[in-house]
């Protein structure tokens, strides 16, 4: 891998792949919707020299096709909201697609666990069965079929897959992004699902590290790869260790059917998380068996150490803009 391009540099994940190919001093392009926020990825980053910045439109094949000139690699991280998922979803990974296709590129496409439908396995593998039940794991689903597409003759894509994570680029795409977000700035959060019951998190700088290992092997493509996390915690211990970090102990509401509902009213995405709930009572839990055989050891930060760094940084960040 000697050049790569980012599409969807700025969203969570997106940007914790910008910061790691950058520590590893690839030549990367940062693309992205806004010109602004790309500007700011870049600030953050300390501006290195192996970064530079695209604005264009990711539903548009001719945008990244000019911003992809010289590179060998394109980490499709863009996504759509999930209330537009259904109508948009196929439509992104067709461009993107398109694009790769027509430069030869490899593909690396983040995507996560919605298409293994409810758990058969104690520690899910690649192999198992996608059965999805709902609307979201369907059409996600498809996308994969449409991503492993015979059509795309010069494209090589793998998939890799991520449960629910979190760090300090993680946004509201991410159920825990919010939470950490709102404990960080000292005000009231809430928290979706059950905060009793353990789930599988991971830390994004460990997962942008696997993921950019994975990219530079050529073996790896045309396969999924599960990314797993540091293992299971609760709502409970993810509260405790970010209010411990944070110095704040305002309240923290957990979210269910009920309250999602509620919440959809005026935002639409909640009303959509609802569906996904499952995930939250009956955690799929990853296994990282596959990557171990032919990268090695799991990255794996204690969340102790990621979810007290995931607040600093945090507030760090909240303190700069209010200069």
């Amino acid at each position: 891998m000697e050049k790569a391009i980012v599409v969807g540099a700025t969203g969570g994940t997106g940007a914790a792949i910008m910061e790691e190919l950058a520590k590893r001093g690839i030549r990367t392009v940062a693309f992205g919707r806004s010109i602004q926020k790309l500007e700011q990825l870049r600030a953050r980053l300390g501006n290195p020299e192996n970064v530079t910045i695209a604005a264009g439109d990711a539903f548009r094949p001719n945008d990244i096709v000019r911003a992809a000139e010289g590179a060998d690699v394109l980490f499709h991280c863009a996504n759509v909201p999930y209330h537009e998922m259904e109508s948009k979803l196929i439509l992104l990974g067709e461009s993107v697609m398109e694009a790769a296709d027509r430069l030869g590129l490899k593909v690396v496409a983040i995507d996560g666990i919605y298409p293994y439908g409810r758990r058969q396995m104690d520690r899910v593998t690649e192999e198992h069965p996608k059965q999805p039940h709902t609307r979201k794991g369907k059409t996600r689903l498809v996308y994969e079929k449409m991503l492993f597409d015979s059509k795309w003759s010069r494209a090589k894509v793998m998939i890799v897959r991520l449960p629910d994570y979190y760090g300090p680029t993680a946004n509201e795409a991410s159920y825990l992004g919010s939470t950490l977000e709102a404990i960080a700035a000292g005000k009231m959060a809430f928290f979706i699902g059950n905060m009793r019951v353990p789930r599988e998190f991971v830390y994004l700088p460990d997962a942008a590290f696997m993921i950019a290992e994975l990219a530079a092997r050529d073996e790896a493509y045309e396969q999924n790869w599960n990314i797993p996390g540091a293992g299971l915690i609760s709502g409970k211990e993810i509260v405790r260790i970010a209010r411990q970090a944070s110095g704040s102990a305002k309240p923290v509401i957990p979210l269910g059917r009920a309250g999602l509902s509620v919440l959809g009213m005026f935002a639409p995405v909640m009303k959509e998380v609802v569906e996904m709930l499952y995930l939250t009572e009956e955690p799929l839990v990853l296994s990282g068996e596959k990557y171990e055989r032919l990268i090695g050891p799991i990255r794996a930060t204690a969340f102790e150490q990621g979810i007290a760094k995931t607040v600093r940084m945090l507030q760090r960040r909240n303190r700069s803009l209010q200069k």
